[in-house]
């Protein structure tokens, strides 16, 4: 009604119109109403709108209302999680939905491989103990773009990534590098882990298994040969698809024009996924929060290896492998245009 008297300069009409119908209102009624003040409720909905749109503005469109609460609750503001979602839907503010791919890697021939050392049991009770890796691809206006993740099971942290027109080796060791230099310049043992990946040429290639014999890492390959051997790596793509890829701030800036386009989004996405994005998995906290926890609880007590989320220690953040991380991948940055252009911290 009132924007009607907007465009009309009265809603007379309209209630002449109405007369005499089951939904016939007084001037009397109409008037009553619209000088009335705000209800409390409604005021407070007002600024509960706000501050949701301005959580989901900060997390690339992305959060559904369940992402949107824990966050906002992480901010100190007390809010049921039914009310955010019958905000959001007044609003019609949403979250982003995942679909299924087709993988990016091509099956090596069927040669001798590495054992399944994972079978399906994406768990790790500490960092360094499981990472997965994988490929997946983006469309450009200058022809398909490849991308490479690393990913640490334990804390869901991207370790490393690289960008590339060519599905050769360097695609995947490039991603293997950046993770390996991040874990040893923040002086964490890497001897050990289980690097697990899908039967694709890149991970069964001799210099890629050769960086892991050096880094004293063991090989696992999905024995199956289909998405469930490698999960948690098809997950994370999913995720930088419906995220980035196809993302609400992508959207309204139209195809991805090529290479140089997605290299800085892409690191800009992995600065988020890491420092700022909430995982349900991970008791609702980002992965660096997550892994700041662990090293904080080695700090008093190295015997301490909890598989399950504690939202109590993702607050907490240890002062020496914490800031050991960072500035290693600052300084990682310093050889790389590309995250340095990002402001990848």
């Amino acid at each position: 009604m009132d924007s009607v008297e907007a465009e009309h300069g009265g809603v007379q009409p309209v209630l002449t119109a109405l007369k005499g119908t089951p939904a016939e209102i007084a001037p009397s009624t109409y008037y009553a109403h619209k000088s009335r003040p705000p209800s409390p409720r409604s005021v407070r909905d007002q600024i509960l709108v706000e501050q949701i749109k301005e959580v989901h503005v900060k997390n690339l469109e992305v959060y559904g209302a369940r992402k949107v609460w824990h966050e906002m609750r992480r901010q100190g503001h007390q809010v049921a999680k039914c009310t955010v979602e019958r905000l959001m839907r007044a609003e019609g503010v949403r979250g982003v939905t995942r679909d299924k791919h087709p993988r990016t890697t091509k099956p090596a021939a069927e040669t001798e491989r590495p054992c399944d050392l994972v079978k399906r049991d994406f768990t790790a009770s500490r960092p360094n103990q499981l990472w997965v890796a994988d490929l997946t691809y983006v469309r450009t206006a200058d022809g398909w773009v490849y991308v490479a993740f690393v990913l640490d099971v334990y804390s869901r942290m991207i370790l490393g990534w690289q960008v590339s027109i060519s599905l050769y080796t360097e695609l995947a060791l490039d991603a293997l590098q950046m993770g390996i230099w991040r874990r040893e310049h923040a002086s964490q043992d890497v001897a050990g882990l289980v690097h697990h990946s899908d039967r694709g040429v890149q991970y069964r290639a001799l210099r890629y298994t050769q960086r892991l014999e050096e880094a004293d890492a063991v090989a696992s390959v999905g024995s199956r040969g289909d998405s469930y051997d490698n999960a948690m790596a098809e997950a994370l793509n999913s995720l930088f698809k419906a995220e980035l890829v196809r993302g609400p701030a992508r959207r309204r800036k139209g195809p991805w024009r090529g290479i140089d386009d997605l290299e800085i989004a892409v690191a800009e996405w992995a600065d988020w996924y890491n420092q700022r994005r909430l995982h349900g998995e991970l008791g609702h906290v980002p992965p660096a929060e997550y892994e700041a926890a662990y090293w904080a609880r080695q700090a008093t007590d190295p015997d301490d290896h909890d598989e399950q989320p504690d939202a109590q220690h993702g607050h907490h953040h240890d002062a020496t492998k914490a800031s050991q991380t960072d500035a290693g991948t600052a300084s990682y940055a310093q050889t790389n245009p590309v995250l340095a252009a990002a402001g990848t911290s």
